[in-house]
């Protein structure tokens, strides 16, 4: 793997080889900062702050990623989707590639929704068009991205990109997404694989105090790593879960301080970190910002869910959420505990929920994972 500093620790504890790039403008240090200075953002400032960061790293990644994989004699690489230098590094090499969709699938697609839109999915020409303008929007909003990567391919000699999609792979493109869990499309490439969330059991257990647990229904709640600090949404479940019957467990990635924690009314079991599978293999139910990570593990247990949706692609996301039936949605700015307590009634009560939540798993578990991911790399390279 390469990538800035910051990374090489945990990239090792999975057993992968590490070649650290952008020590100049990235050094040691420099992304839990940022990552923290994100954890306060919210809406278009968030956005905005994200795009410059990807900017940035782009940026390093066509300056300093060629010179590391010459040296570091790979033969073929695997780039994230969201990652638009990596293809244009492999164009400059002539190295194969294969794109990894880690986030919701990027292509320009007029029949669905942008994947930074909270728009529902709406067959017609006036939502074909509505698509459309959204879609040139963010076209305008990444340029700064698209610059850098179009002054490098012209300083290599290479064409430019006319679209997005030209900095996706052509040998494969493999999506994170199950096919149940996005909106229709019809103009995906041949080469386009859903194969469900890539995941192999963590080789590091983490703490859990199990014994907890009391046999009441669990409630699982937690907002990724990037928005843990919420307190007051954090605040807002323990509150509507507080009289329901119900055990509420949160996850907060070390967010909050512990008197904080202590604060929170009725008795919800919190922590820093959970096994999240396995608590979600016992859970009725998860409360969520609608991060996609979140959102596949608590799907591949058939898991519905109660999303609240604060940035970045987390409005699509949720909007998947309600498209497909396996949950509802609040938006932020309506969030309110007896809201939030009526619906997770709604959910809990409703076997629906449930249900489709389990067809979405069954299309998880068809789509075959990280082993059909492997081969169709395999097979194209």
């Amino acid at each position: 793997m390469f990538h800035m500093p910051d990374l090489a620790e945990r990239v090792r504890k999975e057993e992968l080889e590490f070649v650290a790039i952008g020590e100049s403008d990235h050094p040691l240090g420099s992304l839990p900062v940022s990552l923290q200075r994100l954890g306060q953002l919210d809406g278009l400032a968030a956005l905005r702050f994200t795009i410059e960061a990807i900017r940035k790293t782009t940026e390093m990644m066509c300056r300093d990623l060629p010179a590391a994989v010459e040296k570091s004699g790979v033969h073929a690489l695997l780039v994230d989707q969201t990652e638009p230098a990596g293809g244009t590094v492999a164009d400059h090499l002539k190295l194969p590639f294969v794109t990894v969709c880690n986030a919701l699938t990027l292509s320009d697609d007029p029949d669905v929704p942008p994947p930074f839109t909270a728009w529902n999915y709406r067959p017609g020409i006036w939502s074909r068009l509505r698509n459309r303008i959204g879609y040139a929007a963010g076209r305008r909003m990444t340029a700064p991205v698209w610059n850098v990567v179009q002054r490098y391919r012209k300083n290599w000699r290479l064409p430019p990109l006319k679209r997005q999609e030209d900095s996706f792979s052509r040998l494969a493109q493999i999506s994170q997404q199950p096919e149940a869990f996005d909106f229709p499309r019809r103009n995906l490439p041949r080469c386009f694989h859903y194969v469900g969330p890539i995941r192999r059991p963590s080789a590091h257990p983490v703490a859990f105090p199990w014994d907890k647990l009391d046999g009441r229904p669990v409630i699982y709640a937690s907002l990724g790593t990037l928005q843990n600090q919420k307190e007051t949404l954090f605040r807002t479940f323990a509150q509507a879960c507080e009289g329901l019957g119900v055990q509420l467990v949160i996850t907060h990635g070390g967010g909050l301080t512990a008197s904080v924690v202590g604060s929170f009314p009725g008795d919800p079991v919190v922590v820093s970190y959970a096994p999240q599978l396995e608590v979600l293999g016992k859970a009725s139910l998860t409360l969520t910002h609608a991060g996609l990570n979140t959102v596949l593990d608590s799907l591949t247990h058939g898991v519905p869910l109660v999303a609240v949706p604060i940035t970045y692609e987390q409005p699509a996301i949720a909007s998947r959420i309600r498209w497909a039936g396996v949950g509802e949605v609040i938006p932020l700015k309506t969030l309110s505990s007896s809201l939030l307590r009526s619906t997770i009634r709604r959910v809990l009560a409703e076997s629906g929920y449930s249900d489709r939540a389990k067809a979405v798993r069954q299309s998880i578990l068809d789509g075959g994972g990280t082993a059909k991911a492997a081969t169709v790399i395999e097979g194209c390279l």
